[in-house]
């Protein structure tokens, strides 16, 4: 993580930050091309289009994003979330990609998808210009992280295959199905650069949290540097047979990645879209899919490198839309494919200190240069390396973590991530993205949400002081009537500059993905100087020990925790108190014959929070001889009302 600049010398990316960082910024761009490299190839192969069109998309992406968006640590090209889409589309128009080589059909079915991310394109250029950036911000979280997983058992599925040499094809569920027919129909010499690959994926950044040199080189390079080898000791640059245990297998240079043979050949590449196929309704299908999941991932990782910024720097998401759509279209106009805001190699360029958005610029210049005067190197690549490269990231997206940590949230919100996950496998992404949704309404509708306040927020504004107003919250605060709450929020906050309290006592219920949302407001308002205090959740019953967690008002047992401690350290343990869901009760000034100023402070939680709660008494209250804390259960009887 690079240090932090003083505030008044905040990196820019413009004229004069070019030469300014041009050291950290062209480090970072090296070390995040070597990753790129590899990976643009697999996922190229992955979705169905010859390898050279991920390059494409992220030379492009780099070149012009990084003159039209503001965020200055995103790097963006091709990303595996959207390889289902990819080969879906592809499939769909009667293509199989590379599988049994390239024909006039795959090519034919290519054109199309082009014409498909055009159309694309335009779209999220219009919604960038509408300021539709916002879109990120409907849709439930639970249901995101379950596309998200079953898009990373979908690559897990598709890649095995071709990690053990093996030709196959179908749905998710049949091939998972058909896994132990892979493993008994691999081809040995192909399943051990795969196996050695993926098992240097998992490895080798356990290696490097040991080693501390080792954290500088990247696991896909480890992996090009044996698997390359590896394929050259093979010799699959030629064809020939191998017999093993009386089994004869094949080899040949279809197991390695297909690129231009001469220098600047990959102009050759060159392929336009065949724009007529927008005029079939299943085009259509896909360009929405294109669209919507494109610039749902896409603003994700661009907010969640806003929080890995170690200046805090903050994307304007209409813009990175608009930015990405331009790519798009520019990329889809020459045989790219779509791009968006990529989170992995972000991060990476994060970690190797970049401090501005020519970093993805010279990532770009990188792979340009690379492609264009040694693509007869990268020939040599095979492409059993390329999938454990996948396999691994699909893992990452469907890691078991995921269902532990959805777990912990509410079991409600499982329900709502396995549901998406396994419609999505079943059938595709935007039914099964509906599905969630429409999952997640009903289980509002069961917990007491009125149909009227699903997407209508109500709320009153009331003006405390001068510079700070209320927010007094009725009916429900949950993932689809989140839109018009925030607009309020930052009306109110964020653009008349005032401090807000929003009290939530008075809802029915306030769901996960609003808790956390919630939460990234607050750092908003913190960046501007301003505060924003949630209050009332103590008065709502947690559906588990999350602090993230659905909030539900009914009658409950709660508990009381009164404490007396110095009333100068009042206000840091009241924050801390609110923040972890804790009511204030009451507070009272108190006598004693210390010199020492004491109050006494009531509390009221639920107990599943009991121990966090205590755990700050503990540390940061009864820290004197003379103060002291007790515990009781008290009964919690709220009315029905919703009037104030």
């Amino acid at each position: 993580m690079p240090d932090k600049t003083p505030a008044n010398d905040v990196p820019r990316g413009n004229a004069s930050a070019f030469l300014k960082y041009f050291p950290h910024d062209f480090v970072s761009g090296l070390l995040v091309f070597l990753i790129a490299l590899p990976l643009c190839l697999g996922i190229s192969l992955a979705c169905g289009f010859p390898p050279i069109a991920g390059i494409f998309t992220a030379i492009i992406g780099s070149f012009l994003t990084t003159f039209i968006s503001n965020s200055e640590l995103t790097i963006k090209g091709p990303a595996a979330g959207l390889i289902v889409i990819a080969i879906g589309c592809i499939q769909d128009f009667g293509g199989d990609g590379m599988t049994g080589g390239w024909t006039e059909t795959d090519l034919a079915a290519y054109k199309a998808a082009l014409a498909v991310g055009v159309a694309a394109a335009v779209i999220q250029i219009g919604f960038g210009l509408f300021r539709g950036g916002i879109l990120g911000e409907f849709f439930p979280v639970s249901v995101v992280h379950g596309m998200l997983a079953a898009i990373g058992i979908i690559i897990i599925v598709k890649q095995i295959p071709i990690a053990l040499g093996v030709s196959a094809g179908g749905d998710p569920m049949e091939m998972i199905q058909e896994i132990p027919h892979y493993v008994l129909e691999a081809n040995p010499a192909i399943a051990a650069i795969g196996i050695f690959s993926l098992l240097i994926m998992f490895l080798w950044p356990l290696l490097a949290g040991r080693v501390a040199f080792l954290k500088k080189v990247p696991a896909p390079v480890v992996v090009l540097l044996v698997a390359i080898p590896m394929g050259i000791g093979f010799d699959l640059l030629h064809e020939h047979s191998y017999t093993l245990q009386g089994h004869q297998y094949q080899l040949s240079e279809q197991y390695l990645v297909m690129m231009p043979d001469k220098v600047f050949g990959l102009f050759n590449d060159i392929t336009f879209p065949e724009f007529p196929v927008l005029m079939q309704p299943k085009a259509w299908k896909w360009v929405l899919m294109f669209f919507i999941i494109g610039s749902l991932e896409s603003v994700l990782s661009a907010k969640a490198i806003d929080l890995l910024d170690p200046w805090k720097r903050k994307t304007d998401m209409n813009r990175d839309l608009i930015a990405i759509g331009v790519g798009n279209l520019c990329a889809s106009f020459v045989g790219g494919l779509p791009m968006i805001s990529e989170i992995v190699r972000s991060k990476a360029n994060i970690d190797n200190g970049a401090r501005t958005r020519f970093a993805d610029f010279w990532h770009g210049v990188f792979l340009l240069t690379c492609v264009a005067l040694i693509p007869f190197y990268l020939h040599r690549i095979p492409l059993a390396a390329l999938a454990a490269m996948l396999i691994y990231t699909g893992y990452r997206l469907a890691h078991p973590n995921e269902f532990i940590y959805v777990y912990r949230i509410g079991k409600e919100q499982l329900a709502i991530f396995v549901t998406t996950l396994v419609v999505v496998l079943a059938t595709d992404l935007l039914i099964g993205v509906a599905v969630g949704i429409l999952l997640k309404m009903t289980i509002h509708l069961a917990n007491g949400v009125s149909l009227r306040s699903l997407f209508k927020p109500y709320i009153e504004v009331q003006e405390i002081n001068d510079n700070t107003s209320l927010i007094l919250a009725r009916e429900s605060a949950v993932f689809s009537n989140w839109l018009p709450f925030r607009h309020q929020i930052e009306q109110i906050g964020l653009v008349q500059q005032r401090n807000l309290v929003i009290d939530v006592s008075g809802i029915q219920l306030i769901d996960h993905s609003v808790m956390e949302k919630l939460e990234e407001v607050r750092r908003d308002f913190e960046q501007d100087g301003l505060q924003l205090d949630i209050r009332g959740l103590g008065t709502l019953h947690p559906l588990s020990s999350d602090i993230h967690a659905t909030r539900k008002r009914k009658l409950a047992r709660m508990q009381r925790v009164a404490f007396t401690t110095e009333s100068k350290c009042l206000a840091q343990i009241e924050d801390k108190l609110t923040n972890l869901g804790a009511t204030i009760f009451s507070i009272v000034p108190c006598s004693s014959p210390a010199s020492t100023s004491l109050v006494r402070m009531e509390i009221v939680l639920h107990p599943q929070i009991r121990e966090n709660v205590l755990s700050i008494v503990r540390r940061d209250v009864l820290t004197d001889g003379h103060v002291h804390a007790f515990i009781d259960s008290i009964e919690i009887i709220q009315r029905e009302s919703t009037e104030v």
